[in-house]
Protein backbone atom coordinates (compact mmCIF):
# COMPACT_ATOMS: atom_id res chain seq x y z
CA UNK A 1 0.00 0.00 0.00
CA UNK A 2 1.25 3.48 -0.84
CA UNK A 3 0.45 6.28 1.62
CA UNK A 4 0.44 10.06 1.41
CA UNK A 5 0.40 11.89 4.74
CA UNK A 6 -0.56 15.45 5.65
CA UNK A 7 0.40 16.99 8.99
CA UNK A 8 -1.43 20.14 10.13
CA UNK A 9 -0.41 20.57 13.76
CA UNK A 10 2.64 22.09 15.42
CA UNK A 11 5.01 19.73 17.23
CA UNK A 12 4.70 21.87 20.36
CA UNK A 13 0.91 22.15 20.47
CA UNK A 14 -0.05 18.56 19.78
CA UNK A 15 1.30 15.03 19.73
CA UNK A 16 -0.38 14.50 16.37
CA UNK A 17 2.91 14.88 14.48
CA UNK A 18 4.49 12.23 16.67
CA UNK A 19 1.51 9.95 16.01
CA UNK A 20 2.01 10.50 12.26
CA UNK A 21 5.71 9.72 12.62
CA UNK A 22 4.98 6.48 14.52
CA UNK A 23 2.34 5.51 11.92
CA UNK A 24 4.84 6.05 9.11
CA UNK A 25 7.54 4.03 10.88
CA UNK A 26 5.08 1.17 11.45
CA UNK A 27 3.84 1.28 7.86
CA UNK A 28 7.40 1.14 6.55
CA UNK A 29 8.26 -1.73 8.90
CA UNK A 30 5.29 -3.65 7.47
CA UNK A 31 6.56 -3.15 3.91
CA UNK A 32 4.28 -0.30 2.85
CA UNK A 33 5.49 2.81 1.02
CA UNK A 34 5.13 6.43 2.10
CA UNK A 35 5.15 8.52 -1.06
CA UNK A 36 5.17 11.94 0.58
CA UNK A 37 4.61 13.76 3.86
CA UNK A 38 3.10 17.21 3.37
CA UNK A 39 3.38 19.75 6.18
CA UNK A 40 0.58 22.29 6.10
CA UNK A 41 -0.78 25.06 8.34
CA UNK A 42 0.87 24.80 11.79
CA UNK A 43 2.53 21.58 10.68
CA UNK A 44 5.26 23.61 8.98
CA UNK A 45 6.83 24.12 12.42
CA UNK A 46 8.18 20.56 12.13
CA UNK A 47 10.58 21.86 9.47
CA UNK A 48 12.29 24.68 11.40
CA UNK A 49 16.06 24.09 11.41
CA UNK A 50 16.67 25.83 14.72
CA UNK A 51 14.04 24.05 16.78
CA UNK A 52 15.53 23.31 20.19
CA UNK A 53 13.13 21.54 22.53
CA UNK A 54 14.15 20.83 26.14
CA UNK A 55 16.37 17.77 26.61
CA UNK A 56 13.52 15.69 28.01
CA UNK A 57 11.29 16.24 24.95
CA UNK A 58 11.38 14.66 21.50
CA UNK A 59 12.93 16.78 18.77
CA UNK A 60 10.51 16.07 15.93
CA UNK A 61 12.57 18.02 13.41
CA UNK A 62 15.49 15.67 14.02
CA UNK A 63 13.19 12.64 13.80
CA UNK A 64 11.83 13.77 10.42
CA UNK A 65 15.33 14.53 9.10
CA UNK A 66 16.55 11.08 10.15
CA UNK A 67 13.51 9.43 8.55
CA UNK A 68 13.99 11.34 5.30
CA UNK A 69 17.67 10.38 5.17
CA UNK A 70 17.12 6.72 6.08
CA UNK A 71 14.02 6.04 3.97
CA UNK A 72 14.26 8.68 1.21
CA UNK A 73 10.82 10.02 2.08
CA UNK A 74 9.79 13.27 0.42
CA UNK A 75 9.08 15.84 3.16
CA UNK A 76 7.30 18.79 1.57
CA UNK A 77 6.44 22.04 3.33
CA UNK A 78 3.66 24.23 1.93
CA UNK A 79 5.26 27.43 0.64
CA UNK A 80 2.32 29.68 1.52
CA UNK A 81 2.02 28.35 5.06
CA UNK A 82 5.80 28.58 5.48
CA UNK A 83 6.08 32.18 4.27
CA UNK A 84 3.15 33.23 6.44
CA UNK A 85 4.98 31.85 9.49
CA UNK A 86 8.49 33.01 8.62
CA UNK A 87 9.99 29.71 7.47
CA UNK A 88 12.22 30.41 4.47
CA UNK A 89 14.52 28.25 2.37
CA UNK A 90 17.84 29.77 1.29
CA UNK A 91 16.46 30.78 -2.13
CA UNK A 92 13.38 32.40 -0.67
CA UNK A 93 15.41 34.14 2.04
CA UNK A 94 17.58 35.76 -0.64
CA UNK A 95 14.52 36.79 -2.64
CA UNK A 96 12.93 38.34 0.46
CA UNK A 97 16.21 40.04 1.52
CA UNK A 98 16.37 37.96 4.71
CA UNK A 99 19.54 36.62 6.23
CA UNK A 100 18.67 33.10 7.24
CA UNK A 101 17.84 29.70 5.84
CA UNK A 102 15.41 28.24 8.38
CA UNK A 103 14.56 24.99 6.58
CA UNK A 104 15.85 21.83 8.25
CA UNK A 105 17.73 19.16 6.32
CA UNK A 106 15.52 16.66 4.56
CA UNK A 107 12.64 19.08 3.98
CA UNK A 108 11.82 21.02 0.84
CA UNK A 109 9.37 23.82 0.17
CA UNK A 110 6.80 23.51 -2.58
CA UNK A 111 3.16 24.23 -3.33
CA UNK A 112 -0.20 22.56 -3.00
CA UNK A 113 0.37 20.87 -6.35
CA UNK A 114 2.69 18.47 -4.52
CA UNK A 115 -0.13 17.63 -2.12
CA UNK A 116 -2.53 17.02 -5.00
CA UNK A 117 0.00 14.79 -6.76
CA UNK A 118 0.52 12.80 -3.55
CA UNK A 119 -3.22 12.30 -3.17
CA UNK A 120 -3.51 11.06 -6.76
CA UNK A 121 -0.50 8.73 -6.62
CA UNK A 122 -1.16 7.18 -3.21
CA UNK A 123 -3.58 4.39 -2.42
CA UNK A 124 -4.48 6.09 0.86
CA UNK A 125 -4.29 9.69 2.05
CA UNK A 126 -4.20 10.25 5.81
CA UNK A 127 -4.41 13.63 7.49
CA UNK A 128 -3.01 14.14 11.00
Amino acid sequence: MKYAIQINSSPTDSRTGFSAYKFIKSALDMGHEVFRVFFYQEGIYHAFNYTTPPDDEINMTEKWTELANEQSIDLVVCISAAQRRGLLSSDEAKRQNKLDNDLAEGFRISGLGQLLEAMLVADRFIEF
